[in-house]
């Protein structure tokens, strides 16, 4: 079970983590906002914080975001998590394997920040 008003950044890169966090404080009912700095780091936050949504960076040290989101996805208890995969590596190959591995979402770096604020709205917003 994944819970609704928590929002999960895992990116090796501060800036990044920082500008997504920065973005996301808009959203309407202020979801808590949690960082993760490492692959391994990212999926011990999510295993433990079952967040409903997870902007999730493909390179990084420990553990990829491929192999991230793999986990996920072989954890029934995180079947609600909707992942959206973050990469400088814009080829279709990429977005392929991410989508393969169980994103919901792809998007190439450098991101528009108001298409981050709409795609965390539409996941969040209550069904």
């Amino acid at each position: 079970m994944t819970t609704t008003n928590k929002i999960a950044i895992v990116d090796d890169e501060v800036h990044i983590r920082a500008l997504l966090e920065q973005t996301l404080e808009d959203l309407e009912g202020e979801p808590e906002i949690l960082t993760a700095a490492n692959g391994a780091e990212g999926l011990a936050l999510i295993e433990r914080e079952r967040p409903q949504l997870v902007f999730l960076d493909v390179m990084m040290p420990l553990m990829n975001g491929y192999e991230v989101c793999a986990a996920v996805r072989k954890n029934p208890e995180l079947a609600g998590t909707t992942i959206v995969m973050l990469t400088a590596k814009g080829q279709e190959a990429d977005r392929t394997r991410g989508l393969e591995t169980g994103a919901h979402h792809f998007m190439t770096k450098p991101f528009d920040p108001d298409e981050i604020l709409d795609l965390a709205r539409e996941i969040l917003q209550p069904s």
